[in-house]
C-alpha cells in the first residue's frame, strides 16, 4: 500500500533492508525503492505509465517498464528523467544495486527456428 492509501502494487518491488525493518504479513505501507511493470498483451502503455509515475510521485526513486511487445526497457526517475534500453544496452540501477547490471537482451526468450 502506498503511503497515500492507494492499494497499487508493482509486478516486483524491492525496498532496502535499512528501510524495511521487519518483514510485514500484509502490505508495507511504503513506497518501494524500486519497482518493475511487466506489459502484457492487455496493458495499456499510457495506464502503466502513469501507475510508474504514481509510485514515483510517492516516494519510489526508480521504476522500471520492460516491455516484451517491442523488446524495450523504460527506467524513470523522480526527477522526470527516462532512460530507453533495447538490445546491445545494459539495464542498471546504481543508486540501489551498485555494480549490478543485467543486459538487455536476457530478458527476451530464445527463438528457435
Amino acid at each position: 500500500m502506498l503511503p497515500n492509501g492507494d492499494m497499487r502494487s508493482p509486478d516486483v518491488s524491492f525496498v532496502s533492508a535499512a528501510r524495511l525493518k521487519q518483514s510485514p504479513r500484509t502490505f508495507a505501507n511504503l513506497a518501494p525503492d524500486l519497482m518493475v511493470e511487466v506489459k502484457s498483451p492487455t496493458d495499456s502503455l499510457v495506464k502503466t505509465r502513469a501507475k510508474i509515475a504514481a509510485f514515483l510521485e510517492a516516494g519510489t526513486q526508480v521504476g522500471i517498464l520492460i516491455n516484451p511487445d517491442n523488446q524495450t526497457v523504460e527506467v524513470y526517475r523522480p526527477n522526470g528523467s527516462v532512460e530507453r534500453l533495447q538490445a546491445g544496452d545494459r539495464l542498471q540501477v546504481k543508486e540501489l544495486l551498485p555494480g549490478w547490471e543485467l543486459p538487455i537482451v536476457e530478458l527476451w526468450p530464445l527463438e528457435f527456428e
